[in-house]
């Protein structure tokens, strides 16, 4: 009895996907709960597994074909992997009985001069079929062996792994161009990025904080915190978040959204923390970030990044969010203009940390000092409420035990 391969159930937010890789062809043995095929959404990529063992007897979707929720991708015939079952048990008792005889050949029934060549060749003896009394392997015997080595097709070399077709490498001075699809990613990124320049009153602000008080603060407890919360390592990230949380509570109008003629203020802090993966920029998000420790934000931030490289982040991890937070100074950036993710209504950028002179009481001293950028969608943010949020942010993290006070 054939059984339907279909898509998954794909959320409101998801209308439709691409089959973009599928592991077992059309006569492979397949076993239950086996990844089948992948299919991407503009979110993430989502595993079909095998219901049951069989066959793939039939490919319906290719890859590259749109597909959607709950369609038939192919079909699984009974078969394959249960009827390699037993052959895959017999094997091991063949080879058992084979091997005391292979053994017996090895000693018993292999002159010395033949031993000689088939040492100095690189011959197996067990691999050779004996001609003499009894099935002795003679000189002759493994002289012929080396000549059949010698003369065999040498093996063709594995291919090797084609270049991602996101990276194509070129050599100097090469005039060539290589053309290949946009990933379903990359292609919402790209639109929801035209759709928040050309639907919002997309604006920024920028400040500058002195990260002394944060740096020595984590300098001091890292290794403390890291033994206390169980290898959980202690970055700077948790403590953005924390902050923009505080200053989200303070000004409810940028943890806001637009939706149609309403604006919808929530009451509570979805942070979504972008983070780099293979696939380009993705954007899991924190629930309840306000009843989060430092160390859950760690924790979490830290697990969407490995699951992030694996491609393992589920559409819900995804989905959501009142604020996102992007940290470009991992990759070297000193100052960006970050674009709103719409339905948000602001975006927070981090960039790098640089030594610089700042003028403290009078004098020149040297600090680490970060430039912020918050971008903000006009038709519901005030500069002043964009300027007093970037200000309490930098305030906090000046003065991190404003945290723990609550002022």
């Amino acid at each position: 009895m054939a059984i339907e391969i279909k898509a998954p159930t794909f959320p409101e937010s998801v209308a439709d996907g691409t089959v973009a890789t599928w592991h077992k062809q059309p006569g492979d043995a397949v076993k239950r709960d086996e990844l089948i095929v992948d299919i991407e959404t503009d979110k993430v990529v989502i595993e079909v597994l095998a219901e049951a063992d069989g066959v793939l007897a039939q490919i319906i979707k290719n890859e590259g074909d749109t597909v959607l929720s709950n369609e038939v991708l192919g079909m699984l015939g009974e078969g394959g992997a249960a009827a390699a079952a037993p052959a895959a048990a017999a094997a091991p008792v063949a080879a058992q009985a084979a091997a005391p005889a292979a053994a017996a050949g090895d000693d018993a029934i292999l002159s010395p001069a033949a031993r000689k060549i088939a040492e100095e060749n690189g011959i197996d003896p067990g691999s050779i079929a004996g001609t003499g009394k009894g099935g002795r392997v003679t000189k002759e015997d493994v002289v012929a062996a080396v000549e059949a080595k010698k003369n065999a097709p040498a093996a063709p070399a594995a291919k090797p792994a084609p270049a991602p077709a996101a990276a194509p490498v070129f050599a100097s001075g090469d005039r060539v161009e290589k053309r290949v699809p946009m990933t379903r990613l990359r292609a919402k990124v790209a639109e929801r990025l035209v759709e928040a320049q050309s639907t919002m009153a997309q604006l920024t602000t920028f400040n500058e904080v002195d990260m002394t008080e944060v740096m020595a603060l984590r300098s001091k407890y890292k290794d403390l915190f890291e033994k206390t919360h169980n290898g959980v390592r202690l970055g700077f990230m948790s403590f953005f978040v924390k902050a923009a949380v505080e200053a989200l509570k303070r000004l409810p109008a940028v943890n806001a959204s637009i939706d149609g003629n309403d604006i919808v203020y929530h009451g509570y802090q979805d942070i979504g923390v972008a983070v780099s993966s293979d696939r380009g920029l993705v954007v899991p998000v924190l629930r309840n970030a306000e009843l989060m420790s430092l160390a859950e934000i760690e924790n979490g931030i830290a697990t969407f990044g490995k699951k992030a490289k694996e491609g393992k982040l589920s559409i819900d991890e995804m989905t959501g969010g009142t604020f996102t937070i992007t940290n470009g100074g991992t990759f070297g950036s000193m100052m960006s203009t970050p674009i709103v993710n719409p339905p948000q209504a602001a975006i927070l950028g981090m960039h790098n940390i640089i030594q610089r002179p700042m003028a403290v009481n009078g004098q020149v001293v040297i600090r680490p000092m970060m430039y912020l950028a918050l971008s903000y969608d006009h038709r519901l943010i005030d500069g002043k409420e964009a300027v007093t949020f970037l200000v309490t942010i930098k305030n906090l993290l000046e003065d991190p035990a404003r945290l723990l006070l609550d002022i």
